[in-house]
């Protein structure tokens, strides 16, 4: 480097923990043109910093349009001279400050610097959805739409958590995900699933029509393709509808073959809920463990 070029300077790495409402916003990944996750944080943190260019974002994994997070988590190396200390009132001015810039489009939880072999992406061991379907005749209220899938009922859940069991393990998923442009149709996409089952819900708040329960789908993986829990959700609600066998998931998992499956769940459903992380990594994003 010449002694005209200017010394790069010194940055610390941050993690933070975010949530977002997807409703608006186009997915989580940086799109120059339209409005998402981290072009707003992008924007934010450049202009809370009076920064010269925008940072570079790296998250835990995307989510589509409409989806949302309650437990995200990003990375972005931030110059050191802007805070005195690693953490305490530091961090907390920072997220104070993001958070009045951000205006509740997007939430930042918490921030701390974290050592620079943190990789948001490559150092988290495990993401878990939820799936809110609501048992009730279609269509819904436009406010169930942003935050559920409404489907005919009665679901038959101890059907739906037989199927779910098949799926624990590693597994070919080609049959349950988009396959990213210009990949070859024959890779694999195999992926691990630690956890996938079905609750039923009270409708407490008495938000449904006629009262109608809801059921929850969480599923944790090692990571995920896209579309790939929609598509499992959509397949499992017609599985607790009885309009098809349980073996439905195993023969496809073994086929490949997605042809004559039902068209992935909506987005509105879906929430990221939580992300693993070592003790080291500061431990698990949200409030699931």
């Amino acid at each position: 480097m010449s002694s005209s070029e200017p010394t790069p300077a010194a940055t610390q790495r941050w993690r933070l923990d975010i949530a977002y409402d997807g409703q608006g916003l186009n997915g989580f990944a940086y799109q120059p043109e339209v409005s998402t996750v981290v072009g707003l944080l992008r924007s934010t943190i450049a202009t809370t910093l009076h920064l010269d260019e925008e940072p570079s974002i790296v998250g835990a994994g995307r989510t589509d349009a409409g989806v949302h997070a309650f437990a995200q988590v990003i990375h972005v190396d931030l110059p050191s001279n802007f805070f005195a200390s690693r953490g305490g009132p530091d961090a907390e001015r920072l997220v104070r400050a993001l958070n009045r810039q951000l205006r509740g489009r997007v939430r930042v939880l918490s921030a701390y610097v974290v050592d620079d072999s943190f990789h948001a992406r490559f150092s988290a061991t495990w993401r878990e959805y939820r799936y809110l379907v609501l048992e009730t005749t279609p269509p819904a209220l436009a406010l169930h739409d942003a935050f559920s899938w409404a489907v005919k009922g009665p679901l038959d859940v101890v059907a739906m958590n037989r199927a779910s069991e098949m799926l624990l393990g590693i597994h070919d998923f080609r049959a349950f995900c988009r396959r990213p442009d210009g990949s070859d149709p024959g890779e694999p996409l195999k992926r691990l699933v630690m956890g996938a089952h079905w609750e039923r819900l009270a409708d407490t708040w008495q938000m449904s029509p006629e009262r109608a329960p809801a059921v929850r789908f969480t599923i944790r993986a090692q990571s995920f393709c896209h579309n790939m829990v929609r598509s499992l959700t959509s397949t499992l609600v017609v599985v607790g509808q009885g309009k098809l066998p349980e073996s439905t998931i195993p023969e496809r998992l073994a086929s490949h073959q997605r042809d004559h499956l039902p068209a992935p769940a909506p987005a509105g459903g879906l929430s990221l809920v939580g992300v693993g992380y070592s003790a080291f990594a500061g431990g698990p994003s949200g409030f699931v463990r």
